[in-house]
């Protein structure tokens, strides 16, 4: 299988290709540069790949919960590309991809993923390790102040993994 996949909802802006089990990525962290930063980054990930864009079987797309104009810019270049490349796009919570991360790079049974919304928000994901290893919300994604996270209270705390910046972001989350 070979997937191309993009996500510019938070402050990342990522372009990854998985062509077999050969994963070629670019991440950069910089705010408010996803314009600048995307097409070079597909063209050089497409480059290094060494698949032409219209050889990929889908395009998978990280439709937030995330920035509104980042989503608009990942969405339309997707748009764009898909229909040039007669591509089927995928749209993936950006939220569940980071506990699919997550699962993949550790044991943990569960993972608290929060991305700053700002505003004194976070968008809020909560997953459990599914029988495949995949994330299985445990409760829908949503916006959460800082105030008490009920579902955090649940047994398992000691197999529960805190993922996302926006942790960093708003620290009383932890609390």
């Amino acid at each position: 299988m070979k997937l191309l996949a993009i996500d510019t909802s938070s402050v990342a802006c990522t372009v990854a290709a998985r062509v077999g089990e050969t994963l070629t990525q670019r991440h950069a962290e910089q705010p408010r540069e996803h314009t600048r930063l995307l097409m070079p980054m597909i063209r050089e990930v497409l480059e290094e790949s060494g698949v032409a864009l219209a050889d990929f079987d889908a395009l998978v797309l990280g439709n937030g919960p995330g920035s509104f104009i980042g989503m608009r810019i990942a969405a339309s270049v997707a748009q764009g590309l898909a229909h040039g490349a007669g591509l089927q796009i995928i749209p993936v919570s950006s939220l569940a991809a980071v506990a699919a991360q997550v699962f993949a790079e550790s044991d943990a049974a569960e993972v608290a993923v929060a991305q700053d919304a700002h505003m004194g928000e976070v968008y809020l994901g909560l997953y459990a390790r599914g029988e495949d290893g995949l994330p299985e919300a445990i409760v829908d994604e949503r916006l959460q102040a800082q105030k008490r996270i009920g579902e955090l209270d649940r047994k398992g705390r000691d197999q529960r993994v805190a993922a996302g910046e926006g942790w960093q972001r708003y620290p009383g989350l932890m609390a």
